[in-house]
């Protein structure tokens, strides 16, 4: 009888769980966001003004769940400060307007470089041998627990909002990718078709971009997009927060397949339109 009932207690929790967070988080998401933050959002988040006062207000929402749930550590002797901590969130949280509301659920730790940070690196070399190396990253996200920024890159993605290079709308894109436990390019979308028209433009339009940067010629996405598809995915939703217009032009496909994943269309911002 005791099992029985602690059996029952468990599986009602289980039930009970989810609920409870997602009450949690509207209770959040309701209140004023504070006046700090506000200044913060506005100084730092190049695009905030563009958005409606309904965008504006999701926006604030999703930064307070944000960092209510995620810790942030400094490395190398860097101290977080709230500028530091709103401002990821306000960026990130751009990927969350496409009914995203996980909240990235496999991250629990952010952590903050004050510049480029070294790892060592295994690879392989053209005679097939594995050598290890030390490279220099700038941002990495994991599929479990963690993910990492450099804050000197991030200061000069704030200041270079349409060079199409943003780490931390990178990152966090990957984050999307890893929420199934795998990087592939393919994040989890809202219906089973919709998986058959992300393969056919998604790898069209990879494939489009390995040509290119194979024959040297210039593109809209970045070449680091060609290492990979999950790469391609990430260095993509860079280019359409921040190069919209030309990816359009460029590809339609692509594009109008993103904005219907993120429900955003930055075109409309008026920084893009001059």
């Amino acid at each position: 009888m005791i099992f029985s009932a602690v059996v029952s207690a468990i599986a009602v929790a289980i039930l009970i769980y989810p609920l409870w967070v997602q009450w949690q988080r509207d209770r959040i998401r309701t209140k004023p966001c504070p006046r700090q933050w506000l200044h913060i959002i506005e100084s730092n988040l190049a695009i905030y003004r563009d958005l409606d006062l309904a965008q504006q207000k999701q926006l604030q929402g999703y930064i307070q769940v944000f960092l209510r749930e995620k810790q942030f550590i400094g490395c190398l002797g860097l101290q977080v400060t709230e500028e530091m901590r709103v401002t990821i969130a306000a960026i990130a949280c751009l990927l969350l307007f496409g009914d995203h509301k996980t909240y990235f659920p496999n991250l629990r730790s952010i952590l903050i470089y004050p510049h480029a940070y070294i790892v060592n690196e295994m690879v392989m070399s053209d005679r097939y041998i594995v050598e290890e190396r030390r490279v220099a990253r700038l941002g990495e996200s994991w599929t479990q627990d963690q993910l990492i920024l450099s804050w000197e890159q991030i200061q000069q993605d704030l200041r270079n909002w349409q060079d199409g290079h943003n780490v931390i709308l990178h990152e966090f894109a990957h984050q999307l990718d890893q929420e199934d436990g795998r990087a592939e390019g393919v994040p989890i979308l809202p219906r089973t078709l919709d998986y058959a028209l992300w393969a056919k433009v998604m790898s069209s339009d990879y494939l489009q971009l390995c040509d290119q940067v194979e024959h040297q010629q210039k593109t809209i996405i970045d070449s680091y997009g060609a290492t990979n598809p999950a790469e391609f995915f990430a260095v993509a939703t860079e280019t359409f927060f921040e190069k919209p217009r030309q990816l359009y032009q460029k590809h339609s496909c692509l594009y109008e397949l993103l904005q219907r994943y993120y429900r955003l269309d930055p075109r409309q911002w008026h920084q893009f339109k001059e």
